[in-house]
């Protein structure tokens, strides 16, 4: 059995290499999940118009990503980069048409590369950046902190779906 105490990641501060902990492990976790899938279970819709697990990878690094635009730079997504991104975090009968026929290793190359640059960036963070504050547009007060917490949830929650449909495409109920 293995033990799971939160530690702080070495070559961050304490606070952002807890984070950095918390984003790893989930992200271990989602990778050992999807480990043996080949394409066809990679594509597969049930009940025919669902989203793939695919497209819910690709979804997790677009949100990544996202987050990364949000709090490294305080911005909106560009034109450029919505176009690239756009299928992935809308999701639905687009993604599923964008996202297909590649091989496990390709979404978990998009994966690594995302979370390269979100690990870059906050080796250069000091623990007060995750409290600096903005605000949502309707005026609630937010911070780094929340937005990368949010980030988590969100992939925990996909993570969920995912095994969902792996179980289901085990026992063959989707055929």
């Amino acid at each position: 059995m293995k033990d799971y105490p939160l530690i702080s990641v070495n070559g961050y501060s304490e606070k952002i290499g807890a984070l950095v902990w918390m984003l790893e492990n989930a992200r271990s976790v989602t990778l050992d999940e999807v480990m043996a899938l080949n394409e066809d279970k990679l594509d597969t819709r049930l009940q025919g118009n669902g989203n793939t697990i695919a497209t819910l990878l690709m979804h997790i690094a677009a949100i990544e990503y996202v987050h990364q635009i949000l709090t490294f730079e305080q911005r909106d997504l560009t034109e450029k980069e919505y176009a690239k991104w756009q299928s992935a975090l809308e999701l639905g009968e687009k993604a599923c048409e964008v996202y297909k026929q590649q091989p496990l290793s390709y979404y978990i190359t998009v994966l690594q590369q995302v979370r390269e640059q979100t690990l870059t960036f906050l080796k250069t963070q000091h623990d007060s950046w995750l409290f600096e504050e903005d605000k949502w547009p309707n005026g609630v007060p937010i911070n780094h902190y929340y937005l990368w917490y949010h980030m988590l949830e969100d992939e925990i929650s996909h993570r969920g779906q995912i095994r969902m449909m792996i179980r289901q495409l085990s026992e063959n109920k989707c055929h």
